[in-house]
């Protein structure tokens, strides 16, 4: 009797192109006003679907979709997942791929074993666990790369939020915005340590003005930070220390004894100028 794996190729390799219509149909009614896929990027990759499928389809193995002959259609939902994932797509509108074909399929099934009920309900097993199996894989691999993507995203807003100015020729700032947590620290350390190479500033000067609130682990990591600018020969001021972040701080008992810190960036620019000899002052208009 002609298997499960036979069939499903046979179906495919017969009726691909007339399925792939009643698909693309589907598809185009979910994306009909979406414009991140254009529609012929879409029967490009309906049409390559459907080509890897009946490939991997024709040998044995349909249950066990990570056997070797299923690999190019992994690897190409694995694309598809991460380009829709970079397109801003969601899960289920990625999901909807693969599920949307199944209403053409069953369509065929009906049309080819609809005399056979026994028949028809086994393909139509068949096919809904395939499928399944297939849009599971989709959605787990869109999640990885959505992952990746957020995480990118996060890194770049990360550096985007810690920028390091130069002030003056050996004076730098870093004006920091939000929550100072354990990864951020590093970033932070990382340009600054870096830039203090570049330009072999004296100065750095740490802006906290932005920062919320201070806490233990707040001021574990400036401590962090201002040793590292330390053990590269420079000086670091803290300025920013508003009122209720000097209260905060004496109510916890954080030590920074051998810290500068300054009121606001104005005094602490002023400081840093005035230890490296220069005076500012109003010219007479």
């Amino acid at each position: 009797m002609t298997n499960a794996q036979s069939r499903t190729h046979t179906i495919v390799k017969k009726y691909g192109n007339e399925m792939l219509a009643g698909w693309m149909n589907e598809l185009s009614g979910s994306l009909r006003t979406d414009r991140r896929i254009s529609q012929s990027e879409l029967s490009a990759q309906t049409r390559e679907f459907l080509a890897l499928l009946e490939t991997a389809s024709s040998s044995d193995g349909i249950q066990n979709l990570e056997g070797a002959q299923w690999t190019p259609l992994r690897d190409f939902l694995d694309s598809i997942s991460r380009s829709r994932a970079e397109q801003g797509f969601s899960s289920d509108e990625t999901a909807m791929f693969i599920f949307s074909f199944k209403k053409p399929l069953f369509e065929r099934l009906r049309k080819d074993f609809g005399d056979n009920p026994q028949l028809l309900a086994e393909e139509t097993w068949n096919a809904t666990e395939l499928l399944d199996k297939l849009g599971l894989h989709t959605i787990k691999s869109f999640q990885r790369a959505r992952e990746a993507v957020i995480n990118r995203q996060q890194e770049e807003l990360l550096e985007l939020s810690t920028p390091v100015v130069k002030l003056w020729e050996g004076i730098l700032a870093l004006p920091m915005i939000g929550t100072l947590d354990s990864a951020r620290t590093q970033v932070v350390m990382e340009s600054l340590l870096q830039r203090i190479v570049e330009t072999g500033s004296e100065t750095a000067i740490i802006d906290i003005t932005g920062v919320p609130t201070v806490d233990t682990l707040t001021a574990q990591h400036l401590l962090k930070t201002v040793t590292a600018i330390r053990m590269m020969g420079a000086d670091c001021i803290i300025s920013g220390i508003r009122p209720q972040i000097a209260q905060t701080i004496v109510h916890l008992g954080i030590d920074l004894q051998g810290i500068t810190t300054k009121a606001t960036l104005a005094d602490a620019l002023a400081l840093a100028l005035k230890r490296m000899g220069f005076a500012v002052s109003r010219t007479k208009g």
